[in-house]
């Protein structure tokens, strides 16, 4: 008989160990965790852990957390922190390479990336470090090369923001608007003064410049010890420049001579250019870091709008600097020091691009001409003036009653007669003539609301006239009586074709007007004389006699390139040629007769008053539109008489000098 082999028996309590040994390792592979090689470090440390702690620690700009061979961490990184202080608030990204081990010691490889606001291009650069095993634990050995290759103990790093050259804001024929002009920037120096003797500096400045002074103080008290924190930028030729003993005799205050991009008056077009100033926190965070604080950027306007054309793209420079001494905080200058010490190394440089210059249609002669001309106008005022040449705005002057809003190119308000101009081109459309007789009577009742003329309208102009001198003299009723041979497109597709009612991207803030369709009978009777829902501002009236000029659909532009393209039916050359007509009647026997006397070539105008609010008597805006040569003018006051009366001179003023 034969035995079989009799295997051994496992005890019970080894076979439920080894499964849950199986069930662990099937577990945790299935988690994705490592097991640990074969043959591990004594306490699993590694000198690539020991590289990547390095990295990171350089990375947040603090190695208090990494371990070093033979010295503690407090003291390398008070070593480590004088290298990089003069790079700012930049941090590098460092990464680890590659790392070679030979028994106790290894060498890591580190890749330095440094990045800079608005700076395209990053510096990298790679280094080296020292790695050994010291009580079972990998250290870093300290060095100054670890940071860059080139620093030896004796010297740091330090960086500066290399700013572009702003660009100009050019006018027409490239005239300069807005460049480089000097300037004195007055301030508290706090280097030279400090604690309470800088905020009595501070009050005492304040009251000097004329600015608020508690504010001031403020500012000055929260500023660093070393800062100049400037109270008021001057022009050199301004009346107000306070005399430089009066500066002087202030502990710490300064006048510093210098440069800043202006136009050439502190009121030149400033609603519509713009200023530019001294970067915001605001303006930081808008840009994605772009600009730094206290980097002149456009705060309004084309400046604004433009501003990343005209501010241009910054540069930097990072080199190689002596060690500052113990109680410095400035930074050595670039330039060889009296002591004959040579100039610091440039270790990385990407030069500023300068910005791009902005050209603007603006004449400076006229647009200076036409804020003369409003100077002593109190109320809300505009003057635009165009060539209908070329659709150019030459000027667009805003009064000083605007309180800062440039009603020149986006005021709203009721246009009053100079619409007539549209209504007129209409009823040529419905197939009247300049000859077409039209009724005009003293009022008119349209659905219970009587319409009437001007009070001074004379009398020996109504009755049956045509519709010639209904133009010339500013009928309101006769165009009123003539509303039914219009239907609802007529007023908005005549409007259309004089750059009026249609809006345009021309690169600037614009309003074209508006002439919203009404379909009641007070709304319409209303419509045809410039009233009711009918609005325009200075900008779009002048683009309505510019076309007249032109014979053909002008669309003003301002900034170069952005001309637009009309969306109005085609202007014919005969209409144009009856609308001209009409118009210089209104100057040789109308409303217009202010401008009879205007030296040079005929004038075609056309006046309008319109009126509004609730108050009784009423408030009248007072508007007047002209052509003369290649100019097409149109004169707006918010408050004023009539259109002849108070609007009338500052045409006639503005005409007679501009030429």
């Amino acid at each position: 008989m034969s035995q079989s082999a009799t295997l051994p028996q496992a005890r019970p309590g080894a076979v439920r160990f080894a499964c849950l040994l199986l069930i662990t390792i099937l577990a945790v592979a299935g988690c994705g965790i490592s097991l640990p090689r074969p043959n591990p470090d004594r306490d699993g440390d590694t000198p690539d852990r020991a590289a990547a702690a390095l990295a990171a620690g350089l990375s947040a700009k603090d190695l208090s957390p990494v371990v070093f061979v033979g010295s503690s961490s407090t003291v390398v990184n008070d070593q480590f922190q004088p290298l990089v202080t003069g790079m700012g608030s930049f941090k590098p990204s460092v990464t680890v390479a590659s790392v070679s081990r030979d028994g106790s010691s290894a060498t890591a490889s580190l890749l330095f990336t440094w990045t800079f606001p608005g700076v395209a291009e990053r510096w990298t650069y790679p280094t080296e470090v020292k790695l050994a095993e010291e009580s079972e634990q990998w250290k870093a050995s300290w060095q100054p090369s670890i940071v860059h290759p080139q620093l030896n103990g004796g010297n740091r790093l330090s960086q500066r923001r290399l700013s572009p050259e702003r660009g100009e804001l050019l006018g027409a024929d490239g005239v300069p608007i807005v460049e480089n002009r000097p300037v004195f920037r007055i301030g508290i120096d706090k280097s030279a003064v400090s604690g309470e003797r800088a905020e009595k500096s501070a009050l005492r400045l304040a009251r000097v410049v004329k600015i608020n002074a508690k504010a001031y103080a403020k500012k000055v008290t929260a500023a660093g010890s070393s800062a100049f924190v400037p109270a008021i930028v001057l022009r050199m030729d301004a009346p107000d420049v306070p005399l430089s003993s009066e500066i002087r005799a202030i502990p710490g205050a300064l006048s510093i001579k210098t440069g800043q991009m202006l136009a050439p008056t502190r009121d030149f077009a400033r609603p519509i250019i713009g200023t530019v100033g001294e970067a915001t926190k605001e303006n930081v965070e808008e840009s994605g870091g772009a600009v730094v604080t206290g980097e002149q950027v456009g705060r309004s306007g084309l400046q604004k709008r433009y501003d990343a054309q005209l501010r241009g793209t910054p540069g930097v420079q990072v080199r190689l600097a002596a060690t500052k001494p113990p109680d410095s905080s400035a930074s050595p200058p670039p330039t060889p020091s009296p002591t004959g010490e040579p100039e610091p190394v440039v270790l990385f440089e990407v030069k500023p691009v300068a910005g791009q210059p902005l050209t603007t249609t603006l004449n400076v002669g006229l647009q200076q001409l036409a804020e003369r001309t409003l100077a002593d106008t109190k109320p809300a005022s505009a003057l635009v003036a165009i060539r209908p040449s070329t659709g150019a705005v030459v000027a667009a002057a805003n009064g000083r009653g605007n309180r800062g809003q440039s009603l020149a190119t986006v005021g709203r308000a009721a246009p009053g007669s100079t619409f007539k101009v549209v209504s007129t081109l209409a009823l040529l459309r419905a197939g009247l003539t300049p000859g077409s007789t039209v009724r005009c009577s003293p009022t008119v009742t349209v659905d219970g609301r009587k319409f009437s003329n001007y009070s001074d309208y004379p009398s020996s102009q109504q009755g049956r006239i045509t519709l010639r001198t209904a133009l010339a003299q500013s009928c309101n009723t006769a165009f009123i009586g003539q509303r039914s041979k219009l239907d609802q497109s007529s007023l908005t597709d005549a409007a259309g074709s004089l750059g009026f009612g249609i809006d345009y991207d021309v690169g600037f803030p614009s309003f074209f007007g508006s002439v919203p369709q009404d379909p009641t009978a007070t709304g319409s009777a209303a419509a045809v004389i410039g009233q009711g829902k009918v609005e325009a501002s200075p900008m779009a009236m002048a683009a309505v006699a510019a076309s007249v000029a032109a014979g053909k659909t002008v669309i003003p532009h301002l900034v170069d390139g952005q001309q637009a393209t009309s969306k109005g039916k085609p202007l014919t050359d005969q209409e144009a040629q009856q609308l001209r007509e009409m118009m210089r009647t209104v100057v040789t026997e109308g409303s217009g007769r202010v401008l009879g006397n205007v030296r040079g070539p005929a004038v075609l105008a056309k006046t309008g008053t319109a009126e509004y609010g609730t108050s009784e008597p009423l408030k009248t805006h007072a508007w007047m539109i002209a052509i003369q040569d290649d100019l097409a003018v149109a004169v707006f006051v918010n408050d004023g008489k009539s259109g002849s009366t108070t609007a009338g001179p500052l045409l006639r003023t503005f005409l007679t000098r501009a030429r």
